[in-house]
């Protein structure tokens, strides 16, 4: 009985929280399509390799209310992703700038390409060994032994 209680509550809040994100954002659809463009321009922190709008995890309901909030209270979107990026660094970033401190978020891939590539050339060139030669001596006792 106390877990169909606790359901009921669940069911019941997600009901209320779902209510409520749908009140605020019929409020100002203006509003709702700047934090939603913002919000696939944000990686969310918890997840992995999700934007924003993306996820459900409670940080990034909590980060989508912050950009809500301060586009209304008239902040530019480059203000908002200043204020994201000074707080969280270039990781927030879905597509974080070149420099030093993102040099391997960019060239990682790369990286890993050509190890991979010069580790499966390798492996290559180990199993391709030549066949071993016999000499005259071996080959007069290979016909021997066929005999």
């Amino acid at each position: 009985m106390a877990r169909f209680s606790v359901l009921l509550s669940m069911i019941s809040f997600f009901t209320m929280m779902v209510l409520f994100g749908t009140a605020a954002a019929a409020e100002d659809p203006a509003l709702d399509k700047r934090v939603t463009g913002l919000a696939h321009e944000l990686r969310c922190l918890v997840c992995q390799n999700q934007t924003l709008a993306d996820s459900n995890a409670p940080l990034a309901v909590d980060l989508r209310r912050e950009i809500r909030s301060q586009l209304a209270a008239g902040a530019s979107e480059q203000d908002v992703i200043d204020f994201m990026v000074a707080r969280y660094g270039d990781f927030v970033l879905y597509r974080p700038p070149f420099k030093a401190t993102t040099v391997f978020l960019w060239m990682g891939p790369f990286l890993f390409l050509i190890a991979g590539t010069w580790l499966l050339l390798r492996r290559v060139k180990r199993q391709q060994r030549p066949e071993p030669q016999l000499s005259e001596a071996d080959r007069r006792r290979a016909a021997k032994l066929l005999e």
